[in-house]
């Protein structure tokens, strides 16, 4: 009811305000980045003709080097991008830093609207001490469903598709990992992002329509 009720709000607000409202978000999160990950069975598969034996395969697993990686976006393109090492872990602290940089950042190249900040539930977005620094910051938070990733655009829109443009790649350096997102993102077309923002609206609705049934697709 939790998940329905919020996504019912969100909607409202959309339907107030329009595209205005989604061209204000501003959404981020986190995701490991591998020295190597496989293929995907799609991308592995190869034409054989049907007398051909079936070809030998390895198992192959993600490699354990990697890299944090924290993109911050919105309908225009990526907001700002930051990347830590494997050893270090992302808590409050560390999450207050990034925000301080991200609100630099919005408004040198945001400086025409206000800015409302979308993130999951994670316990360092959440904490008290995030929330104060939020506060002192200004930072409007858009309201998010507990134990939901469902609205969460970064785990179904862009982290699945730059993970798929990276599989089957082999990066000798952190330095080289950092590179290959970075020069991803900046392939991308406006629309990429602001289509990928719209569908936010989509699952709003399929979560009211559901009665708060996890949106999966």
């Amino acid at each position: 009811m939790q998940r329905k009720t919020t996504c019912a709000e969100l909607l409202k607000h959309h339907e107030e305000e329009g595209e205005g409202f989604i061209q204000r978000i501003v959404t981020g999160d986190e995701s490991g980045v591998h020295h190597f990950e496989s293929e995907s069975k799609r991308q592995s598969m190869e034409y054989r003709h049907k007398s051909s034996p079936s070809p030998m395969k390895f198992k192959v697993v993600a490699s354990a080097r990697k890299v944090m990686l924290t993109v911050f976006w919105d309908s225009e393109g990526i907001v700002d991008i930051e990347f830590m090492k494997q050893r270090n872990t992302v808590n409050s602290e560390r999450y207050i830093s990034t925000l301080r940089k991200l609100s630099v950042r919005l408004k040198r190249v945001r400086s025409t609207k206000q800015a409302i900040l979308h993130h999951d539930n994670a316990m360092p977005h959440t904490s008290r001490r995030t929330e104060e620094a939020l506060h002192k910051m200004n930072f409007v938070v858009l309201p998010h469903p507990s134990y939901n990733l469902d609205p969460a655009q970064s785990n179904f829109n862009l982290f699945p598709k730059l993970k798929e443009h990276l599989r089957g790649n082999h990066y000798e350096s952190d330095e080289d990992v950092e590179a290959a997102p970075r020069y991803w993102f900046r392939q991308k077309y406006v629309g990429f992002f602001t289509d990928g923002m719209r569908q936010l609206v989509r699952r709003w609705q399929l979560c009211v329509d559901w009665d708060g049934d996890h949106v999966e697709k």
